[in-house]
């Protein structure tokens, strides 16, 4: 069964192919057929394609920034150039989208139909930067395939278990009837993570207290018991919790109201603000790149050293929040693109913790191993980076969903 999975994000659209038996779902992620990314933010009115397969490399630019058209161009790589995969588009079984937000109406993955595709689009709101990519590449398939089965994964499914007193606000509850709740996002990341946990630590997955880190550009933790999400940083939308690239993350509500009635913002400078101009770029005033602060950091950049000490005073912060919720800690994992090879934030953050007998082994820590664990043999945390595989996860959601298991 080929299964076509696309991940997009605010400014990517990364994509891949698994080959996958009928019969029986792989216990591990089996290689893809070929991957793809392309990247919107290279050049303006470009994006920049990147083809893998069997071991080659290809870059090609897009001439348009029409995102539907450089999906369409993404996908003939597969049956065209160098070194195609298949012999037609129309070996394709079915696609899977990774979908931001789903609501309150989804709680699995979800065949797409016009109902579900109107529901992703009522929701753009409270997912601006990715409900509408992920339209797109609905789209861009109903065009290129036809009536093929589509399937929807929603970041928010995972997070459906948390209890009311976590998931509701304090606020009036006639509110809650427009559907304001904490959802939760990266569900499919924690989801993974929580599971290839209990695997390398061949615990059952029940019998641990985990907090997942999935920490890039845009970062969430989660407080997971029983195998289930109990509690998590992002909320209404993915703009709460943790300091983040360009997000600001929590911060006292009564700062818009102040700013609207003494600065005449408006709802749309608020939003770009909050999402597209804060975290590590308001403060540093140079990137929403951590890559880029550490750097200035080390040269002795004055805001790039607070925005650093403000994300990780953040950071231990929401730490602190998912161990009370958990009522405990066993297991802490970091994953995503800051989480999984930024050496010197798993430190500080973990600094934060000895008092719990949290204790890292930092020659471990060092060499940013995948799926390994980095704590020293006498923490009383164990300490984990997990490679996060979202495609991976995708895809096998989409398997049980087709096959009925």
């Amino acid at each position: 069964m080929k299964i076509l999975v696309l991940n997009a994000g605010s400014s990517s659209q990364k994509s891949c192919l698994y080959d996958l038996p009928p019969d029986h779902l792989p216990s591990h992620p089996p290689e893809s057929l070929w991957e793809a990314m392309i990247d919107w933010t290279v050049e303006a009115g470009h994006g920049e394609l990147t083809v893998k397969t069997q071991g080659e490399k290809h870059k090609i630019m897009l001439p348009t920034p029409d995102r539907q058209r450089g999906i369409a161009q993404m996908l003939k790589t597969l049956v065209q150039g160098d070194s195609p995969v298949l012999g037609s588009l129309k070996e394709i079984d079915l696609v899977g989208h990774r979908v931001v937000h789903g609501g309150t109406d989804y709680h699995a993955a979800t065949l797409i139909t016009p109902t579900v595709q109107q529901v992703i689009a009522a929701l753009i709101p409270l997912a601006p930067a990715h409900n509408p990519a992920h339209l797109e590449g609905i789209e861009a398939i109903q065009n290129l395939l036809g009536d093929i089965p589509q399937i929807a994964v929603f970041d928010t499914a995972f997070h459906r278990t948390i209890p009311p007193a976590a998931a509701q606000y304090p606020i009036p509850q006639a509110w809650t009837a427009w559907g304001i709740r904490r959802y939760g996002f990266h569900g499919t990341s924690h989801k993974y993570c929580a599971h290839k946990t209990a695997e390398i630590l061949a615990k059952p997955l029940v019998d641990l207290k985990l907090i997942t880190c999935h920490i890039g550009n845009g970062a969430s933790l989660t407080a997971i018991k029983n195998g289930q999400s109990i509690d998590t940083t992002m909320g209404f939308t993915p703009l709460e919790g943790l300091m983040m690239g360009a997000r600001s993350g929590s911060i006292d509500p009564a700062i818009l109201i102040y700013l609207q009635q003494s600065h005449g913002f408006t709802p749309e400078q608020l939003n770009k603000s909050l999402n597209k101009e804060s975290g590590l770029l308001g403060v540093s005033g140079l990137s929403a790149d951590l890559r880029t602060i550490l750097q200035a950091k080390s040269e002795g950049h004055a805001q790039a050293q607070l925005a650093y000490d403000m994300y990780i005073h953040h950071f231990q912060g929401c730490v602190g929040q998912m161990l009370a919720s958990l009522g405990g800690l066993d297991t802490l994992v970091f994953t995503a693109g800051v989480g999984e090879n930024a050496a010197t934030v798993r430190a500080d953050v973990c600094g934060g913790f000895s008092f719990l007998g949290l204790a890292l082994d930092l020659e471990k820590n060092a060499r940013s191993p995948q799926n390994a664990i980095i704590s020293s043999p006498d923490s009383r945390v164990t300490v984990l980076i997990i490679h996060t595989e979202e495609d991976w996860a995708i895809a096998a959601e989409c398997w049980q969903l087709q096959m009925g298991t």
